[in-house]
């Protein structure tokens, strides 16, 4: 058995759970052992690992894991009547779920926010969340849009608009059944979305808690209405191991 066949099988058991996020691996002694390996081949298997982001090798600790169970970042048309099932992500297998809010702020749009059709130096809102398995963090969400777009508010509504709520305090949700968008009155026409496979950002590692420089999947979502100007931009970023899924319609 080769360091990838043992890798591969680690991580398999890292995504199902077996191997919960800050559990001890063997030591590459035991490890070596038990698939009958030399302790180099089993050493080479948690440096695969470790490349991946999944594990953190301490001289004085030990092997940990350092990644989560599986999720799903979906990637789809969420229209009526379909709202009530639809799911932009998910645990992939068992677990349960969750989403905060953990930073809202207001900035400057910086040179490099023009490749998603924003002015630079247009005031813009940043909203960050971070989803969560079984408590965990698997999957940071960055939303950008200009301050136009993030104060508008319902007809009728009276309070903070929705989108500047702040992050700690619970976001007024849409009507059942209706879009967020539809509920905001924006222009929606369509998405275009960028996969690419990179290392990830420093703040995004350390809000997953996973390793600096940890690889993972970008998503990059740039929202248009129909006289083709950006609404919002939306960054999802998530370890390899992670999944992304595409519902294509027509």
């Amino acid at each position: 058995m080769d360091a990838s066949t043992i890798a591969a099988q680690l991580r398999q058991k890292i995504i199902e759970g077996e191997y919960p996020h800050g559990s001890k691996l063997p030591t590459v002694r035991d490890l070596a052992a038990e698939h009958g390996v030399s302790q180099q081949t089993a050493s080479a298997a948690y440096t695969a690992l470790g490349a991946l982001g999944l594990v953190r090798t301490d001289a004085r600790s030990g092997t940990r894991v350092a990644a989560s169970k599986q999720s799903d970042a979906h990637l789809g048309t969420f229209t009526p009547p379909d709202l009530s099932v639809a799911q932009a992500w998910k645990p992939t297998a068992q677990g349960t779920a969750t989403e905060e809010t953990t930073l809202v702020r207001q900035l400057d749009a910086p040179a490099q926010m023009t490749a998603w059709g924003i002015t630079e130096g247009a005031t813009v809102v940043e909203r960050t969340r971070i989803r969560s398995v079984d408590g965990v963090p698997v999957q940071h969400k960055l939303t950008v849009m200009p301050y136009e777009i993030a104060a508008k508010v319902p007809d009728g509504y009276e309070g903070t608009p929705p989108m500047l709520t702040p992050a700690g305090e619970t976001s007024p949700k849409a009507p059942t059944g209706v879009r967020v968008a539809d509920w905001l009155g924006w222009d929606i026409a369509r998405t275009e979305s960028v996969i690419t496979a990179e290392p990830m950002d420093e703040t995004v590692c350390a809000a997953l808690d996973i390793p600096a420089g940890s690889p993972g999947f970008r998503i990059v979502g740039i929202t248009r209405n129909s006289q083709g100007e950006t609404v919002f931009v939306t960054i999802t970023s998530a370890q390899l191991h992670h999944r992304v899924t595409l519902d294509i319609i027509g």
